[in-house]
């Protein structure tokens, strides 16, 4: 039996921040980009690795505690690689592939294609680490890790008014919620002597005196760090400019992976580091009013888009407003319990069928977009028989992502709801059922435009983007193929929630 040193743990990570490295090497030996192929195939089996590493530790209980190796902590645990973090870095990899393959085609005739994939590799990079970190410095770092790039991704068309403008937008954002977020920690250190996530909490939960009011605003402002990645109000005012600016493909891998990167981590923070009641902050009843006021928001406002791409934009913080319930009824039971695990782990299994759907829907934007379509809904209308194939997935992604059976989407929200029910929130879970009506409004406009209404004028749909139609059907094909394995993904993302706390 071949045993592999503890920082092999990072693999996936370590996958893709190596595919990034190598892209740039391919670009200096031939920086025309004469070779689009060469580059997109690159990008796509790095996060394949990653992808395989990741599983490949998944099932072999690596740096879990049912019948695995433990928790694995590196650098002296300012790392930790956990079934949780493996969990989520599955679920970056399968994002980025897919954006990496829709790219080929969106990125044709265009410069800089090298630097794009690189991007996007050390991004994922970011993300990837950002759900090992436990140390509130690694936390931060890996979160600029992942925004830095991101904002040069948003701006990739910088010939585009609209993207420039949402880059710097972003930027602008991101700065002054990353200042945030650096503040709130110094708070916490200068009350508590430490920065890992156990020492912190460890303090915390002896901490009495003058401090406690400096750790209170501390924590808050952690999570209005959180706050700005995961796009949850009040810092979602970035999401809709960005992801509307930005290239379809990026839309999608920010709606999507650097979503899910902002709750891995805040999840094990939260968890970790900060007690219940932490200085005094009921943190359970702050995520409660986030969730509620996050996903409301979040139906509303795309209610009353009439562009696809800024629906979904909105439709993506309403998502982020059910993600939330993991947190807001985490405290239905002691740390560590059965209602935890579940409540915690239904929010995990949602983010990784939303990678699939969300990723799809943004994706088939990027189709449009490549067809010069248009951007409303009326523009989508006919297009069903002209892309009947496109368009089937397109509907699949506006079912699921609506909560409709018998969809992915519809079990996740489904175990999400249940678990906040268990947890004893049930209200929780009322408003989350009438918010997921409501949203089947907005998005049964799409399945309508695209198979009921007649066209508003003649379109030549042109040629068939290869990589974009793979992309869109094998995140449908994925979508559909969660009905029959979500017992296990449940099981599995229950199992890695439930053993965060002991």
């Amino acid at each position: 039996m071949v045993v592999y040193p503890d920082w092999a743990a990072l693999a996936p990570a370590l996958a893709l921040a190596v595919t990034g490295l190598v892209l740039l090497l391919i670009d200096s030996v031939d920086p025309d980009d004469s070779r689009p192929g060469l580059l997109a195939g690159t990008a796509v089996v790095g996060t394949l690795v990653s992808l395989g590493y990741a599983g490949w530790f998944l099932a072999s209980g690596t740096g879990q505690v049912d019948g695995g190796t433990g928790a694995i902590s590196l650098y002296r645990d300012a790392l930790v690689v956990d079934g949780m973090a493996l969990f989520f870095q599955a679920v970056f990899a399968v994002v980025t592939a897919l954006v990496c393959i829709a790219s080929y085609d969106y990125l044709k005739e265009r410069a800089y294609q090298a630097e794009f994939y690189s991007l996007v590799m050390f991004a994922a990079t970011g993300m990837a680490v950002m759900a090992t970190a436990n140390s509130l410095a690694t936390a931060f770092i890996a979160l600029e890790l992942a925004s830095l790039p991101s904002y040069a991704l948003v701006a990739f068309l910088k010939h585009n008014r609209g993207s420039v403008e949402a880059s710097l937008k972003y930027f602008l954002i991101g700065a002054l919620s990353s200042a945030v977020f650096a503040f709130g920690i110094s708070l916490v250190y200068a009350a508590t002597g430490s920065l890992l996530l156990a020492d912190v909490a460890s303090a915390l939960s002896a901490l009495d005196g003058g401090l406690t009011g400096v750790a209170a605003i501390g924590v808050l402002m952690v999570a209005g760090g959180f706050a700005f990645k995961t796009a949850s109000v009040p810092f979602h005012f970035w999401a809709p400019e960005a992801y509307e600016g930005a290239p379809a493909p990026i839309s999608a891998f920010l709606s999507s992976a650097s979503k899910a990167a902002g709750f891995a981590v805040l999840f094990r923070v939260f968890t970790t580091a900060f007690p219940l009641d932490a200085a005094g902050v009921d943190w359970m009843l702050l995520f409660q009013v986030l969730a509620v006021v996050t996903m409301t928001l979040g139906n509303f406002a795309a209610a009353t888009q009439e562009t696809v791409k800024r629906m979904l934009a909105y439709s993506s913080i309403g998502h982020a407003g059910y993600a939330l319930i993991g947190l807001a009824a985490w405290s239905g039971g002691a740390p560590g319990s059965v209602e935890n695990g579940a409540v915690l782990g239904a929010s995990m299994a949602h983010l990784l069928v939303y990678g699939f759907m969300n990723t799809g829907a943004f994706l088939f934007v990027a189709l449009a977009e490549q067809w010069d379509v248009g951007r409303t809904f009326e523009d989508y209308a006919g297009l069903g028989s002209r892309a009947p194939m496109a368009s089937v997935a397109m509907t699949v992604f506006m079912f699921s992502l609506a909560g409709v059976p018998p969809f992915g989407g519809f079990f996740s929200k489904l175990f999400l709801f249940a678990g906040a029910v268990d947890a004893g929130f049930w209200w929780l879970a009322a408003v989350g059922v009438v918010n997921s009506t409501l949203s089947l409004y907005y998005y049964s406009r799409v399945v309508k435009a695209l198979w009921v209404d007649d066209p508003v004028g003649e379109f030549e749909l042109g040629g068939t983007p290869t990589g974009l139609y793979v992309a869109v059907v094998f995140a449908a094909v994925g979508t559909l193929l969660l009905l029959p394995g979500f017992a296990p993904v449940i099981e599995t993302a229950q199992s890695v929630a439930a053993a965060l706390v002991p």
